[in-house]
């Protein structure tokens, strides 16, 4: 039978002081950023160059499929990473999880800016390509869990939704940073020589992430509430003692489910937002691309203030109520959003994207907290790991993929829309469940 267990109090440790929890959401802030910028420069590349240059057999639309199933593998290897790190992160710590997390992410994403072509070692590069992207997919799999406890498992009474929505920046943070070292990047050198090494600047650059992994290493410590879950468990006798997936497998699977139904239109309308609609307006309404990563650019920025300002609205009215707001935000968009990309105008472009944003924002600020309060402190992190990464894989990682077969097999962005809308449908089933669940108890 499934459960949804309640938020749980704070621990009966002191509180740490005020430094250490601002130091502590600024790692885990940093942390999630620098995660999802190695992250998005392969979404970015694989809408610019990576078909042709490791898939160049076929039409031009093969090749940005296949650069998109290469993207969407990252999404299908996120679960994996979120269950080895939310197991041993219950167990272990947040900290120790984060910290591998943000290396093999560092080694990864270095990795595939030093990759030769498909011209220079033939079949092999494509598949090197796929196994350092796996690599990504479990590494920010494993990432978004410790980022988000250690960051609202630091929180004051009445404010874990404003904590929790700090690591939530990282995503517009981290599509800016991306963005932005791409236009240097091809501001900077010619077109042919932009897709000759131009293109692997934006990923090398990812391996300063090993930095700040070392800093939080050193410099951060465990969350007082695993702290004293941890003393908890350690009460009990060894044979009590049960797997936190275990667990949640056996009594909170329910949960997890309606978790990802919920969450995955918006991970599937953002990856649609800055990956989709990249390839789609540079390769069949002829924009130029440097234009169409500026508009997303601004639209991400507008984020930064959107996202806690969500968060800090959930805090007072609850995360339920917000987060709805935002799921019928997106349903009512979906259709004006491509009529308005469709013209083919950037400034239309812009407004389309940026309203999208707006709704988007309003789900994503809260996310974090109502997660993080779906699941007891000593199956947190693996809880709320699966139900992230499970919309991920759903909605997310196959987004991009699904818009080019939809756009192909029916000529009109209007199955797009569809596409979306029919998300938003699970999503507000899944709310209005979990909303009567906890007025239930």
């Amino acid at each position: 039978m499934d459960t949804t267990p309640s938020a749980q109090p704070l621990p009966t440790t002191a509180p740490p002081a005020a430094p250490d929890r601002r130091r502590v959401a600024t790692a885990a802030a940093l942390a999630s950023a620098v995660e999802w910028y190695d992250y998005f420069v392969f979404g970015i590349a694989a809408a610019l160059v990576l078909g042709d240059l490791y898939f160049p057999a076929g039409s031009p639309t093969a090749g940005v499929l296949a650069a998109f199933a290469t993207f969407a593998v990252g999404f299908l290897a996120r679960p994996i990473g979120g269950i080895v790190a939310g197991q041993l992160g219950d167990k272990k710590g947040r900290k120790p999880m984060l910290v591998l997390a943000l290396t093999l992410m560092g080694v990864a994403t270095t990795g595939i800016g030093l990759l030769p072509t498909y011209e220079t070692i033939g079949v092999a590069a494509p598949i090197l390509l796929v196994l350092l992207r796996i690599v990504q997919g479990i590494a920010v799999g494993a990432q978004w869990g410790g980022a988000m406890l250690l960051a609202t498992e630091y929180a004051p009474e009445g404010k874990r939704g404003i904590y929790g929505s700090v690591v939530q920046l990282g995503v517009p943070i981290g599509v800016v940073t991306a963005n932005t070292v791409f236009l240097l990047a091809g501001a900077f050198t010619s077109e042919s020589a932009f897709e000759a090494w131009g293109w692997r600047v934006p990923f090398v650059v990812g391996l300063l992430v090993l930095v700040l992994a070392w800093y939080i290493h050193t410099r951060v410590e465990e969350t007082p509430e695993f702290r004293e879950a941890e003393r908890a468990l350690a009460e009990k006798e060894q044979s009590e003692q049960s797997s936190p997936l275990r667990t949640i497998m056996r009594d909170h699977l329910g949960t997890v489910l309606l978790a990802g139904g919920s969450f995955a239109v918006n991970t599937a309308t953002f990856y649609i937002l800055i990956t989709g609609v990249l390839d789609y307006t540079t390769r069949e309404l002829d924009m130029e691309h440097g234009a169409v990563l500026a508009v997303s650019l601004c639209v991400s920025l507008t984020q930064l203030v959107l996202i806690p300002a969500a968060a800090a609205l959930s805090d007072k009215f609850g995360r339920i109520r917000i987060y709805t707001v935002g799921a019928v935000g997106i349903a009512v968009w979906a259709v004006p959003l491509f009529l308005l990309i469709d013209t083919g105008s950037l400034v239309w472009l812009a407004v389309g994207t940026f309203v999208a944003s707006c709704f988007l924002s309003i789900m994503y600020g809260p996310q974090a907290a109502l997660f993080a309060e779906l699941f007891t402190p000593e199956m947190r992190y693996t809880g709320a790991s699966l139900g992230y990464q499970i919309a991920a894989v759903g909605g997310g990682g196959l987004a991009p993929f699904v818009m080019v077969l939809l756009l192909e097999a029916t000529g009109t962005s209007m199955a797009v829309s569809g596409y979306i809308i029919g998300l938003s449908v699970i999503a507000l089933v899944s709310i209005k469940v979990l909303s009567d669940r906890a007025r239930s108890r």
